[in-house]
């Protein structure tokens, strides 16, 4: 998997940035404002997808965010990416990698699967055998090709504190992000299934 920029910005318009090891990483001057797993192209934010698609600024996962430099990043935003990873080490990797990026002060907007709706709406009498099966798959993932399993379950006091483990304090969930259209935004049976969460880098 490469994580080179599918798509760098012109040398004008960056510096290098300073106290890196190894290969020269750059920054942009400007606040850069990353969308994590986006494919949605909007203005003021950059794409990093684990797939080369149109519009996607970086090929990388979220697991290795080494094309940014450690303080570079006003805000993070992911919708449902972080349940793709076990929870045994990647899962902490990736929120250590997320506020090792961002600047103090950033801001990271993340949307899982919430279990705690999920397991009730799985033992919830009126749904029919197709609708449990759509559960089902909420929890363990849409399983269409080799990214879409999931590998961890979070409700807001596991997830919370593993964003608190990484070093994320203010951490709250919102109803909403109101950004994207997204899964984030999504309800099944009347009830939002999303936990979304806004965590800081103080």
């Amino acid at each position: 998997m490469s994580n080179e920029p599918a798509s760098p910005v012109s040398a004008e318009s960056q510096t290098p940035a300073s106290g890196t090891t190894g290969a020269p990483k750059f920054v942009k001057k400007e606040p850069l404002r990353l969308h994590i797993g986006g494919e949605a192209i909007r203005d003021g934010w950059k794409i990093l997808n684990i797939q080369p698609k149109p519009g996607v600024d970086f090929v990388g996962n979220c697991l290795d965010l080494s094309q940014f430099a450690d303080n570079s990043i006003t805000e993070i935003y992911t919708s449902h990416t972080y349940e793709h990873l076990d929870y045994a080490k990647e899962l902490r990797m990736a929120l250590k990698e997320a506020f090792r990026v961002l600047t103090p002060g950033g801001m990271l907007r993340a949307g899982v699967p919430d279990l705690d709706v999920l397991c009730r709406l799985f033992l919830e009498p009126k749904l029919d055998i197709n609708m449990r099966f759509h559960v089902m798959r909420m929890m363990f993932g849409g399983q269409i090709d080799e990214f879409d399993y999931h590998k961890v379950g979070l409700n807001f006091a596991i997830f919370g504190s593993l964003l608190n483990e990484a070093g994320f304090k203010n951490i709250r969930r919102v109803p909403e992000f109101g950004l994207f259209e997204d899964i984030t935004s999504l309800k099944f049976a009347g009830v939002l299934i999303s936990l979304n969460v806004i965590a800081l880098k103080p």
